[in-house]
């Protein structure tokens, strides 16, 4: 599922185990997952993750200011309403994270990203089967409306050489 926005887009995503949704922001040709969303996403407590973001940082694997972004966001403790600034993670980050942590879900997402990066080596591109499924429908409109603007050409082309 998708919230699409102006500068921004937001994807659902279902674990097949059926855990918990987990919301993921897509800004600025990355996605951006919070600390919380990347312990829930490989199944392991925060402490993990973030001691595997800290060790990612001091071996220079890469760096905050391309990594790590701070957003703002409002929640009501007690009644009242907080504004808190929570640090997001980059695509680069969830991957580092991914192929470090020891977990279940951990080892599914190295199965999974391994054979993405496979795919797009020994084909060239990768080939995204939902979303072109999502976009059939457009597809199919399209492709329909190329034949009708086909036959309409062969049709004025007709009329011109019946007039000669």
């Amino acid at each position: 599922m998708k919230k699409a926005g102006a500068q921004n887009e937001i994807v659902i995503y279902r674990a097949k185990d059926g855990r918990p949704e987990l919301e993921v922001s897509i800004r600025g040709e990355t996605l951006w997952l919070s600390l919380l969303q990347m312990a829930d996403l490989f199944d392991r407590d925060k402490s993990v993750v973030s001691r595997h973001i800290r060790n990612i940082y001091a071996t220079g694997e890469l760096v905050p200011e391309s990594t790590v972004a701070k957003n703002a966001t409002v929640q009501k403790e007690g009644g009242r309403q907080v504004e808190r600034e929570i640090e997001y993670y980059s695509l680069d980050m969830i991957l580092s994270v991914g192929y470090r942590v020891n977990s279940k879900r951990g080892t599914q997402f190295r199965i999974w990203a391994t054979q993405v990066l496979k795919d797009h080596l020994l084909r060239g591109y990768t080939v995204n089967e939902k979303r072109l499924l999502a976009q059939n429908n457009r597809l199919q409109e399209l492709q329909k409306t190329v034949e009708l603007m086909g036959r309409l050409i062969e049709g004025r082309e007709l009329q011109r050489d019946q007039a000669a």
